[in-house]
């Protein structure tokens, strides 16, 4: 009977705080002949309402970990939780409707459509979870508005700043009201001033809007934005500084 209930604790599902949760993960490329191990064992747990940054050096297993949190990929081993349910051996079709409903996406180069105006490429997403267009309309305009852009919602990204781009990125990102945003390095392609206005925005989101927010970064002063930094090494979380459990 007590073997019985340890293992019932063992597969015990995070708690419901618990809203991205990573257990032993590794992460395995087959290069050839040889293996690559992007993650080797890593644990992370991020609780809803948080902001935490993940950094490390090049070849840490950053980008691997954020492709995994965002559901673009699966784990070789270990088991990934999102909002308590299992996502880590879930078909390609499977992720890519949670991706469309849990979590929205701030890239690096903004990764905007150049023919779409800025209120085109903030519809797109909802287009895919087959939301009325008026709601799309009315939606696109509200979070246009909230990044500052309500007067350039008409415009082409070539009309655009890098930062204003980056802040259609960011209303894309919130599209269909995802319970996570992922950053990656969102203010790589802008400069330092450029970027702390984004940084704000985002810091906005966590603060009024209760937004989760992980955030890849390399930069130190970026980092610091966020609650908790988790420095990876090798593909495991080796450090955390903030608010650590």
């Amino acid at each position: 009977m007590k073997k019985t209930q340890s293992t019932i604790k063992l597969i015990k599902e995070p708690k419901k705080d618990a809203i991205i949760k990573l257990r032993d993960v590794w992460k395995t490329y087959k290069m050839g002949e040889v293996e690559v191990h992007a993650l080797r064992g890593m644990n992370l747990t991020v609780r809803a309402g948080e902001f935490i940054a993940i950094q490390g050096p090049s070849g840490s297993g950053k980008s691997t970990a954020m492709n995994l949190v965002g559901c673009l990929d699966i784990p070789t081993e270990g088991t990934i939780y999102l909002d308590g349910k299992d996502i880590s051996k879930l078909s390609e079709s499977d992720l890519a409707q949670i991706r469309g409903k849990k979590i929205g996406f701030v890239f690096q180069q903004f990764n905007l459509l150049n023919t779409l105006s800025a209120m085109e490429n903030v519809m797109l997403p909802m287009i895919f979870q087959r939301m009325e267009k008026k709601e799309r309309e009315k939606r696109a305009r509200e979070l246009l508005t909230l990044v500052e852009l309500g007067e350039r919602m008409h415009h082409k990204p070539t009309e655009l700043s890098g930062g204003q781009q980056q802040r259609v990125a960011i209303a894309r990102s919130l599209a269909n009201d995802p319970d996570v945003v992922l950053a990656d390095e969102p203010t790589g392609a802008l400069d330092s001033k450029t970027g702390i206005s984004v940084m704000s925005f985002l810091q906005k989101l966590h603060r009024e809007k209760g937004k989760t927010i992980v955030m890849v970064t390399h930069d130190d002063g970026l980092a610091k934005y966020a609650q908790r930094i988790e420095y990876l090494k090798d593909g495991q979380v080796v450090e955390c500084k903030g608010k650590c459990d």
